[in-house]
């Protein structure tokens, strides 16, 4: 049978920030990973997109025994603070996710049209990303990620500079990622968003998993007690979930 292209972190240790980290990503989900500040959320994504030593796996091989190129290929990583080190139209920036790929360049030029579309940044193509907000910057370093169409998408508080209209369209693509395939690992601090539209919730605290599964699993209120030490409670209904925090 075919290995799964599972991407998975072994006894993952970065001395004061993660300790023995054992984890299984499957393609296919959206999973969250939430914590409190300083949790190891950053650190423990970085890992897994090979940026820090450590075990980590890609379908059952070690991700240190790829080349750069293969591993470009097959992980699309988005830090919290991403920099643009040249002011770049827009469009070009995204190019730039295509770089590790060997294809056309209708092929290039269709991957690039179709993540601009995504994230709704048609309008600013030739714009130049120093002109940009803040939230159309942070758009715009997310659309070379996706233009370069991987098999992972791991991205930093992707929704932290949006408006709520952009974070729904932004959430809505990251299921149709999912769907397809892929797999999408999202660092979040809102515990609504996660409860909504992750399939699993991965919950750290001091460098450690202390939480793992369907997100009603992963945050009940015994949970976020314990983690966040506030007292809350969910309404709504499944999909549409609000907290409430008790004063």
């Amino acid at each position: 049978m075919p290995v799964p292209d599972t991407l998975a972190a072994h006894a993952l240790t970065v001395p004061g920030r993660l300790d023995g980290v054992d984890l299984t990503l499957e393609p296919g989900t959206v999973t969250a990973i939430l914590g409190p500040n300083g949790a190891g959320k950053s650190t423990l994504l970085s890992a897994l997109a090979g940026l820090l030593p450590g075990r980590i796996t890609l379908a059952g091989a070690a991700l240190a025994g790829l080349s750069p190129r293969e591993r470009a290929c097959a992980i699309g990583y988005l830090p919290q603070e991403g920099e643009v080190a040249w002011n770049l139209s827009v469009e070009t920036l995204a190019r730039l996710g295509r770089l590790p790929h060997r294809t056309s360049a209708g092929e290039d030029a269709a991957a690039v049209a179709e993540a601009l579309a995504a994230l709704d940044l048609e309008e600013f193509a030739q714009r130049p990303v120093a002109s940009l907000s803040g939230g159309e910057r942070a758009r715009a370093l997310l659309a070379r990620v996706l233009a370069g169409r991987p098999r992972w998408v791991l991205a930093d508080e992707p929704l932290a500079a949006l408006d709520l209209a952009h974070q729904q369209a932004l959430l809505r693509r990251f299921r149709t990622l999912a769907d397809q395939g892929q797999g999408v690992v999202l660092v979040l601090h809102d515990l609504a968003l996660a409860m909504n539209h992750a399939d699993r919730v991965v919950v750290l605290r001091q460098g450690r998993i202390v939480a793992d599964g369907p997100p009603e699993a992963a945050l009940t209120p015994a949970i976020i007690a314990g983690v966040w030490r506030v007292c809350a409670r969910w309404l709504g209904q499944p999909g549409a979930r609000a907290l409430a925090v008790d004063a």
